[in-house]
């Protein structure tokens, strides 16, 4: 899952509102950010677009429909394989996305956004205790440009929170600096690096994703000659930018990015083993260290009080670089 895996522009001038919504051209209305029909669109396009870079391994097939760290996974995933698998994807199954549930949130101004809750056909165990979801966030820069997918995360089919709509329907987007949440949405990406890093601040709740992973990273810090040094960094510009939605007990549910590099330094007389993907991305020669550079997708669920909970992350290795 982790190896599925252009910034926006615009002619305008942004301006952020202090609600956290962008306007342009004193576009201010509140309106739905699409209709269910160009939700559906925007899906299609995006698995159309997906199916035939993989069977390609070229990433110029679908870099149109792709931004943000779901963009970057992909793009980098598809560039390595076109180096070690120059003649395409020999095994390509095309991605089917079925059973969409398209939760719309109105919003003033642009970048406009949506979430697609689907089922795909990359489950083991479809319908059974083990079915997941995957969530795709989608996102549109203006009115003159396409729907493209900037988030991906993948929950349990009975994990994925009920969302608070409106009598029409519509979603209840999360402002960035909403007072409500035990914290903020614009500080996730942040908070999470730093978080990684010396533990600090004590605001997620255990699991997988963090007390978890800052264990496996003690583990592996120092073994047969090797010592790994870990650096997190946070992402939130442009389509990187976390994005949320009120769930309906209270909590928002929130997708965000951050940046995490992993870098090997070897004992003389040990080897630094890399998989043929990491050495596709490589630059500079491995002689005493390699870093790796990762991009992550997570989804973030805060309470209004309490421990916010990590629940998903889909990270992808965009480079390498030997010293």
């Amino acid at each position: 899952m982790s190896r599925l895996v252009a910034g926006l522009a615009t002619a305008t001038v942004l301006t952020v509102t202090a609600s956290g919504c962008v306007t342009v051209h004193g576009e201010r209305e509140v309106v739905p950010s699409a209709t269910k029909a160009e939700a559906a669109q925007a899906l299609a396009d995006f698995t159309d677009a997906y199916n035939k870079a993989d069977k390609a391994y070229d990433p110029a097939l679908d870099a149109g429909r792709v931004t943000g760290a779901l963009g970057a996974t992909n793009q980098a995933g598809l560039k390595a394989r076109h180096v070690t698998d120059p003649g395409g994807n020999s095994q390509h199954s095309p991605l089917t996305l079925t059973d969409a549930k398209f939760t719309i949130p109105k919003q003033a101004g642009w970048p406009r956004w949506f979430v697609a809750d689907t089922d795909s056909n990359r489950d083991r165990d479809d319908k059974g205790p083990d079915d997941t979801r995957w969530l795709l966030l989608f996102i549109r820069g203006g009115p003159d440009q396409v729907w493209k997918a900037a988030y991906l995360s993948v929950l349990g089919a009975t994990a994925v929170p009920a969302f608070k709509t409106d009598k029409d329907g519509w979603a209840e987007p999360v402002s960035p600096d909403d007072p409500s949440l035990a914290l903020a949405p614009k500080d996730l990406s942040a908070d999470y690096a730093s978080y990684l890093q010396d533990g600090k601040p004590p605001v997620f709740a255990d699991g997988q994703h963090t007390s978890g992973w800052r264990e496996a990273r003690r583990k592996n810090a120092v073994s047969s000659g090797r010592i790994t040094q870990f650096i997190d960094q946070p992402l939130t510009d442009g389509d990187f930018a976390p994005l949320g939605l009120r769930t309906a007990d209270g909590q928002a549910l929130v997708f965000f990015s951050t940046r995490h590099f992993e870098r090997q330094t070897a004992a003389k007389g040990v080897a630094l083993n890399m998989t043929p993907d990491e050495k596709a991305l490589l630059t500079g020669q491995v002689q005493t260290s390699l870093t790796r550079e990762w991009i992550s997708n997570e989804l973030a669920l805060i309470p209004p009080q309490g421990r916010t909970v990590v629940a998903n992350m889909v990270e992808g290795l965009i480079s390498t670089k030997g010293e």
